[in-house]
């Protein structure tokens, strides 16, 4: 049975299931929380997500830096009552966790870090950003160029954002044939996190160098997020890394039950 909370600071999430707690960080920044995707294979846990600010039901108040929404994510487990427990990252989700990690590890058990952008010089964004334009047709990319000059006169709309973001989409997985719809209702700002990832990107790296909480990564081989921005940051970290061969950015929907298996090495090896 689902059930529904919003934290004291106007963060509105989901709590579904039972057995061990289990936190999902969603990706983006500025994205609709698209996690529930991934509970079908965590059966047997007590399992909760909830919506980052700027989308309904979250405050859509910023601001929208690292540093608070990190803090946010230690309001939702106050709002729940979860000391420590483990927590899932995906993406941008994945990254924000590393910041957790960095300022708050007592309030995380153990950590799987899933696709993210990494800690280690810029994360790997620039291999992606490359790697992404290979993969999306030409028409794509000039439409994406086009929409890129234009953001450099004026803010986009938010049809012009969704639409950005729903044809460069199906270049995240492993490839177009098996792209799935984006999940996207409506878009957040996010310059401001943005802005605020690639300032706090130079010391984090440092802030993470023998972090005690146990962290496994979990990494797509066709993911166009270079697989190194998981093997860097956890080489730095003592962690191991599980990269998923023929798989893209959504591990989970291309092999149902692999974030799952990585979980359960996770917690066996802490057990």
């Amino acid at each position: 049975m689902r059930s529904e909370f919003t934290s004291s600071r106007g963060l509105g999430g989901w709590i579904v299931g039972s057995g061990p707690e289990v936190l999902l960080l969603h990706g983006g920044p500025g994205m609709t929380d698209y996690m529930e995707s991934l509970v079908p294979e965590l059966d047997g846990y007590r399992v909760a997500s909830f919506q980052q600010r700027g989308l309904a039901p979250s405050t859509l108040d910023g601001p929208f830096d690292v540093p608070t929404l990190r803090d946010d994510v230690v309001d939702v487990l106050d709002a729940l009552g979860w000391q420590a427990p483990t927590i899932i990252g995906h993406s941008w989700g994945g990254h924000l966790l590393l910041h957790v990690l960095a300022a708050a590890p007592t309030r995380v058990g153990t950590a799987l870090v899933v696709d993210p952008l990494g800690a280690v010089g810029d994360g790997g964004l620039a291999e992606f950003e490359a790697e992404l334009s290979k993969r999306l047709p030409a028409k794509t990319v000039a439409r994406l160029q086009e929409l890129d000059a234009l953001e450099a006169t004026r803010p986009l709309s938010t049809a012009e954002t969704l639409e950005a973001m729903e044809i460069a989409w199906p270049g995240y997985f492993s490839s177009l044939d098996v792209a799935q719809p984006i999940p996207q209702k409506g878009h957040a700002p996010s310059e401001e996190s943005w802005d605020s990832i690639n300032a706090e990107l130079p010391a984090l790296a440092g802030l993470l160098r023998g972090c005690p909480v146990p962290t496994r990564f979990v990494h797509g081989e066709l993911d166009p997020v270079p697989v190194t921005a998981s093997r860097d940051t956890a080489e730095l970290m003592g962690a191991v890394v599980d990269v998923l061969p023929g798989n893209g950015h959504f591990p989970w929907l291309e092999d149902p039950g692999c974030v799952r298996r990585s979980l359960e090495r996770l917690l066996h090896t802490t057990g």
